[in-house]
C-alpha cells in the first residue's frame, strides 16, 4: 500500500457521456479559465515538424510579449541543449512559424528581432483594407420654399382664409431610432487583384473526341478480317464482350490498322493488354485505343534509302609554272608567291 492511487481520473471516466473507445487515447476535457494558450491543430499535428519543434513552438507561443527567445536564452530556460533548440528553430523558420530579421535602430545599433506567428497560413490570404467610417455630416438647413403663382383655376375659385404656417416655424422631427433602417456599409476598396478561378467551371465546353480512324478503301476482305478479330477478343480477354452494334462501329478502325500492314496479333495484344479492373465500358476503351495508338503507315523502300550525300566541289592541284610547287587552283598558272613576285616587276616595266 505504499503506492498512492489516483482515483480522480477513474471517477472522471465514469462521468464521460457515451460509449468509450476500446483502444487509443481517451480525452477528459476540462475548460480552462485562466493561464492557457490556444494552439491550432495545424501546429500540434504538423506532419513536417518534429516533436521537439512542435513543443518548442508551443512554449514560445505561451511566453509573454518581449521575452528573449534566442538559442542561449531558450537553452537556459528549458532542459534541451543548444543544438537541439537551434535545429527546432530552423524547422519552425522553414515552415513559416518563425522569422529572424536584422534591424537597424535609430541609435546605430544592429539587433536581431525574432517574430513568431501562430498561424502563418493566414498571412498568405489576401487581406482587404478597411476604410475608417466617415464622420456624420450635419443635416442641410431647411429653406422656405418660394411662393408659386396661383393657377388660373385657383385664382378663379374663392380663396379660403389663410392659416398660420406652423410647420415652417417648427424643426423637422427626427425619425424614431427603431424605424430607421440600417444603411448597408459601403464596399471597402480591395488592395489585391480579383480572384481568378484556374479550374474551369463544370459547364465549360469540352473538346470533342477525335474521330475513329477510317481506311482509304473498306474492302470486303478488310471488313471480314476486322469483324472476325473483334469478335474473337473475348477468347483472349473475357471482359471484352462486344455487341454486334459495337463491332460494326469499330470494324472500320480495325480495318485502318490492317490497311497499314499491322499484324493481327499486334492489334489483339494492343487491345487486350493491361485492361483496367473493373472494365465498365469495353467498347469505349477499344475506341480510345484504336484512335490514339494508331500506327503510321509502313515506309516504302525509297523512304528507307539513305539520302544522297551532297557532292562537295574539290579544287584540283596545279603545278606552278615558275617554281614548280603544287597549289590548288581551278586553272594552271603561277602560285601566290610567284604572282606577288612578278607583280612589282610588271608594274616597273609598264
Amino acid at each position: 500500500m505504499d503506492t498512492s492511487q489516483n482515483t480522480a481520473l477513474t471517477r472522471a471516466l465514469t462521468e464521460l457521456p457515451g460509449p468509450l473507445p476500446v483502444r487509443g487515447v481517451i480525452h477528459i476535457v476540462i475548460p480552462h479559465t485562466d493561464r492557457f494558450t490556444v494552439v491550432g491543430n495545424h501546429l500540434a499535428q504538423h506532419a513536417g515538424l518534429s516533436t521537439v519543434a512542435v513543443g518548442l513552438a508551443v512554449r514560445i507561443q505561451s511566453l509573454p510579449q518581449g521575452t528573449e527567445i534566442g538559442i542561449k536564452a531558450l537553452a537556459a530556460r528549458f532542459p534541451e541543449g543548444e543544438k537541439l533548440i537551434a535545429a527546432a528553430l530552423r524547422e519552425l523558420e522553414a515552415h513559416g512559424y518563425l522569422r529572424r530579421a536584422v534591424t537597424n535602430l535609430p541609435n546605430g545599433r544592429i539587433v536581431t528581432r525574432t517574430v513568431f506567428c501562430n498561424q502563418p497560413t493566414a498571412l498568405l490570404r489576401p487581406r482587404v483594407a478597411v476604410r475608417p467610417p466617415a464622420p456624420p455630416q450635419p443635416p442641410p438647413p431647411v429653406q422656405d420654399p418660394a411662393p408659386e403663382p396661383p393657377a388660373p383655376e385657383a385664382a378663379a375659385a374663392p380663396q379660403a382664409p389663410a392659416l398660420p404656417d406652423v410647420q415652417q416655424e417648427q424643426a423637422p422631427e427626427a425619425p424614431a431610432p427603431q424605424e430607421q433602417e440600417p444603411e448597408a456599409p459601403a464596399p471597402a476598396p480591395q488592395d489585391h487583384a480579383p480572384f481568378v478561378a484556374r479550374v474551369p467551371p463544370p459547364t465549360a465546353p469540352r473538346t470533342p473526341p477525335p474521330p475513329l480512324p477510317q481506311p482509304r478503301e473498306l474492302t470486303a476482305e478488310l471488313d471480314r478480317a476486322a469483324t472476325a478479330l473483334l469478335s474473337d477478343l473475348r477468347r483472349h480477354a473475357h471482359q471484352l464482350v462486344l455487341s454486334e452494334n459495337d463491332i460494326r462501329q469499330l470494324a472500320p478502325a480495325v480495318a485502318a490498322w490492317l490497311e497499314r500492314d499491322t499484324h493481327p496479333d499486334t492489334i489483339r495484344h494492343t487491345l487486350t493488354n493491361d485492361l483496367p479492373q473493373p472494365l465498365r465500358h469495353p467498347a469505349k476503351l477499344l475506341k480510345h485505343r484504336l484512335t490514339v495508338l494508331l500506327p503510321p503507315p509502313l515506309p516504302g523502300a525509297d523512304d528507307l534509302a539513305a539520302p544522297a550525300r551532297p557532292r562537295i566541289a574539290v579544287t584540283p592541284f596545279q603545278t606552278c609554272d615558275g617554281c614548280e610547287r603544287a597549289f590548288r587552283a581551278p586553272t594552271p598558272g603561277h602560285c601566290r608567291d610567284c604572282r606577288n613576285a612578278h607583280s612589282p616587276a610588271q608594274a616597273a616595266a609598264a
